[in-house]
């Protein structure tokens, strides 16, 4: 048995008028209304001759559209029979539909409202323009001219395309009416000739398409059937130069005050940002687009404006895979301009970019020669075209400021990678003292910085430890059970004496005894004060360069000679700060460090001092601490903790009449910091346009990477405040955990 036809009313209404709401949804007022019975089966030749002879008026030129159920923003057309079976589908449970009936007339004013493409993309993915204050109208009959090879092309009035009474595109486009001249004008290329067209196209309200268009002539017609306006171009014989050789500038159709339109393209809206661009390289997506429709009548998405502005950026600073061609000759000119410096980078078996390592010569004195031997190794995303990962080895100078030693560009953080970057950072600091490392114990770190610096201390991440910690145990116990341990953890890291270690690993036992064996058994001795021989000075976690990452967030999307060049800039200006700052100085010690040092002599006072024998004292306050002044030691552990004497050392060195300054850790003074900042990092000439030579030409060729940008919003490194514990579902039925008393099992 054959299931029965579902039967629709369409409300048809005709001689009234759109009136924009206070929400932007859209009111039709006024006019007459009927009502005629569709179905499936009906035909949309025989509804249309049925509402013209209803209206009495002329099938042929009257336009019919219809709302989204649901949505007054948005108006449909239907100009044939799909679009006719599409309204009907798209109608679901829904009994009556609204139906607009317009004449030739009111057709050509709603035609300048936006068009679209078909129910396959969303309105949201198209270059719209925007008819204030509506917000959409959608022309599916216009669905085979919006896409092409090169971008989406939309058809409007830019005449019309904005609120009345606002003239601003139309300034905007008076200034491009003579981009186009005649016969005989030259232009240096064809991609400006097609720039030129493409302003004259907006500035006389036309649309456009290309006969031909390759590298060797092009022939450009009016979009609309039978009108006699085209151009034709090629190149000027013996010359590179562009030249028009046909123009017939009449239009014979209606194109320029009606049908109106022209090519909306990523690269044309790049082109139009690119000076703004430069003047704010931090031009936003939202401001871009906002700009565009302002200015232009045009809507663009998100995604679109942001393609746009890659395109932008591309122009201004040259493309990602020029960047990788000018790779050989970057590295030496930084080498040329900042001799002593040290800067690698290698290949893969196809020339594709493999690693690049930099390390300037001002960098590797200013670490020689006033830093503490104490390296940060940490990585931080690149977000660029290609992708990759930055590298990082950071110091801390006397004033516990960033001061970046080396850094390098690699496809993944894997153990080989690393390996590499340590054997070349090795190469580039070479010195015969014990450097401390405060870094992750994963990707083969802890192998290769035994492999590489055979002498060093490696000091285990507290972060990356406890992030470890909170990862093995999470799924057994509560948030609020894994937040006391990972405070445990913390607390026997930082405890300078036994006695405090214990206590705490103690209590993580109290918790679980799985999780305390996990902390015993995670090599103390690589993380905790009370075990650890190497001298951190009171730092426990690798992410300390957390401005030095606020500059590569800032230069990360650049191709990767400009983003190197970047950094460079902001290394060079920062030393230079910081030497002038210095200079000013009075103090011995750098500010950060005397104010420490003052504190601590001011609750030295009330102490009593004992004087057991030799070099060794007794200091009684709240607890009793012995110092010994001639090994720098206290029993409170501080003084070799933190580089400075505690207030229990500061106590006995001024009974005995002597100068605590004189106990400070040599790379806390102003000498040692000046030292740090004394060499400069010069400026890299020519990075954008290289002067090459024959001896340039003989460089290893780079090629990009294999690698490229996954969709999606780029994920930036988390602050070092970023909670580690993330509360997890527990079920307040059974109180168990990964589930709620929704999904819970439990009878």
């Amino acid at each position: 048995m054959a299931m029965a036809t579902k039967k629709f009313i369409a409300i048809c209404q005709s001689g009234g008028e759109f009136v924009t709401n206070k929400d932007g949804s859209l009111s039709y007022n006024g006019g007459e209304a009927y009502a005629i019975d569709i179905d499936e089966e009906t035909e949309f030749s025989g509804f249309k001759s049925e509402v013209a002879e209803m209206f009495n008026c002329s099938a042929d030129t009257m336009s019919i559209k219809y709302f989204l159920p649901g949505n007054k923003k948005t108006l449909i057309s239907i100009s044939k029979d799909k679009d006719f079976k599409r309204m009907l589908n798209f109608l679901g449970d829904t009994a009556t539909v609204d139906v607009f009936i317009q004449s030739e007339e009111a057709a050509r004013n709603i035609s300048n409202m936006p068009a679209s493409r078909s129910s396959r993309t969303t309105v949201s993915e198209a270059v719209v323009p925007v008819v204030a204050p509506a917000d959409a109208v959608v022309d599916m009959s216009n669905i085979d001219h919006i896409v092409d090879r090169i971008g989406l092309d939309i058809s409007f009035d830019p005449a019309s395309a904005l609120p009345a009474g606002d003239d601003q595109h139309r300034k905007a486009a008076q200034q491009w009416e003579n981009t186009i001249t005649g016969v005989d004008q030259r232009f240096s290329s064809f991609s400006e000739f097609r720039e030129a067209l493409h302003k004259y196209s907006i500035a006389h309200g036309f649309a456009y398409r290309y006969k031909k268009n390759d590298s060797h002539r092009v022939t450009v017609k009016c979009k609309c059937q039978g009108c006699p306006w085209r151009i034709y171009a090629s190149r000027l014989s013996t010359t590179q130069l562009v030249c028009i050789k046909k123009m017939n500038s009449k239009h014979t159709c209606e194109g320029a005050s009606v049908k109106a339109g022209y090519r909306a393209t990523r690269g044309w809206v790049g082109n139009i940002i690119k000076e703004k661009l430069k003047a704010s390289p931090n031009y936003k997506p939202k401001d871009i687009a906002d700009d565009i429709k302002r200015e232009y009548g045009i809507q663009l998405n998100y995604s679109q404006a942001w393609r746009a502005k890659e395109i932008a950026r591309e122009q201004l600073q040259g493309s990602y895979k020029d960047s990788y061609t000018l790779l050989p000759f970057f590295c030496e000119k930084i080498k040329e301009t900042n001799p002593g410096s040290v800067v690698t980078f290698t290949t893969k078996e196809d020339s594709s970019f493999h690693r690049l390592f930099v390390s300037f010569h001002a960098s590797i004195s200013g670490f020689q020669q006033g830093c503490r031997p104490l390296l940060f190794l940490d990585t931080t995303p690149l977000n660029s075209k290609y992708q990759g990962t930055l590298l990082t080895a950071t110091s801390a100078d006397g004033d516990d400021g960033i001061f970046p030693v080396a850094f390098a560009v690699v496809d993944a953080e894997t153990e080989d990678n690393w390996h590499w970057f340590l054997q070349e950072l090795k190469s580039a600091v070479s010195t015969s003292q014990q450097i401390t490392f405060i870094a992750d114990f994963q990707n083969g770190l802890n192998k290769s910085l035994a492999e590489v610096f055979d002498n060093c201390y490696h000091s285990y991440c507290l972060r990356h430890l406890a992030e470890k910690l909170n990862r093995d145990i999470k799924g057994q116990f509560s948030h609020e059970a894994r937040r006391f341990m990972i405070n445990d953890l913390y607390a026997a890291a930082y405890a300078p004496k036994f006695e405090g270690f214990q206590c705490s690993i103690e209590s993580i036992k109290g918790i679980s005894p799985d999780a305390y064996d996990w902390v015993t058994q995670s090599e103390p001795e690589h993380w905790a004060n009370t075990y650890f021989p190497g001298a951190r000075y009171d730092h426990m976690t690798s992410n300390f360069g957390q401005q030095f990452y606020s500059w590569v967030s800032e230069a990360h999307e650049l191709p990767i000679t400009h983003m190197v060049d970047v950094l460079r800039g902001k290394m060079m200006e920062t030393i230079y700060t910081r030497r002038v700052e210095s200079n000013q100085w009075l103090t011995k010690l750098t500010p950060s460090k005397e104010d420490k040092l003052q504190k601590e002599t001011a609750i030295a006072r009330s102490f009593q001092v004992l004087h057991l024998q030799s070099s060794t004292f007794e200091v009684r306050g709240e607890s009793a601490d012995i110092v010994d002044v001639d090994r720098w030691d206290c029993t409170c552990k501080t003084w070799h903790l933190t580089g400075l004497p505690c207030c229990h050392a500061i106590a006995v060195l001024e009974w005995i009449g002597r100068s605590p300054y004189d106990y400070c850790s040599k790379y806390f003074t102003t000498e040692s910091y000046r030292m740090t900042y004394s060499e400069s990092i010069q400026p890299v000439p020519n990075v954008d346009r290289p002067i090459l030579d024959e001896s340039t030409q003989e460089l290893v060729t780079v090629t990009p990477p294999p690698t490229r940008r996954p969709p999606g919003r780029p994920k930036m490194k988390q602050p070092e405040s970023a909670e580690i514990i993330k509360r997890s579902l527990q079920c307040s039925k059974c109180k168990g955990l990964g589930h709620n008393k929704k999904t819970c099992k439990d009878s």
